[in-house]
């Protein structure tokens, strides 16, 4: 009689695994799923997809090796002109709150300039910022990096960002010129 039960609740399981499975695949299927960048996903789809962004940048990045010389000078002003052509767009200047590309892309990108993580400089979220620049983040119109820019350049963008939500417009505009004279590394 136990056999019998165990089969019998087995037998519901294997069931309810291909009941939730077929209807898992009719909604894929079915294209009721509002995918235009106009129209937010419902909290559970974004809590999803931000739970997953943020442990699966936390386990790949957990032993990247930040390096010591972060703070140096040479680091900020190359990373800042870096940041100024590739990334300002999307994440803004100082003194901007919004720009025509970054109002249509969703999720939104962060705003870096006021970024709530901005006092924190631990290592983690140096290697967080290292991990994000140089492999992107899929369906989120953040670009791999990486292919065309090595390590030592990544890392100037990583430490002009522990500087960006502390400067004002001004200050910006100085560390982020590029010397026409020094070509794009």
């Amino acid at each position: 009689m136990a056999i019998n039960n165990r089969m019998s609740c087995f037998k519901c399981w294997i069931g309810g695994v291909a009941v939730i499975t077929i209807a898992g695949l009719a909604f894929l299927y079915s294209g009721w799923y509002p995918m235009g960048a106009d129209v937010p996903h419902n909290r559970l789809t974004y809590w999803a997809l931000e739970t997953l962004r943020e442990r699966s940048i936390a386990r790949v990045a957990a032993d990247i090796e930040v390096p010591l010389d972060l703070d140096t000078p040479d680091r900020l002003l190359s990373g800042g002109a870096d940041y100024n052509d590739m990334c300002a767009g999307c994440h803004l200047k100082p003194g901007t709150a919004q720009s025509d590309f970054s109002l249509g892309l969703y999720p939104a990108p962060p705003n870096l300039t006021a970024d709530a993580r901005k006092s924190d400089d631990s290592d983690a979220e140096q290697r967080r910022r290292f991990w994000i620049i140089k492999h992107g983040i899929k369906a989120s119109g953040m670009p791999a990096w990486g292919p065309g820019h090595d390590d030592q350049r990544i890392w100037n963008m990583v430490a002009f960002l522990q500087r960006l939500p502390d400067l004002s417009a001004a200050e910006y505009q100085i560390l982020t010129a590029r010397d026409i004279a020094t070509p794009h590394h």
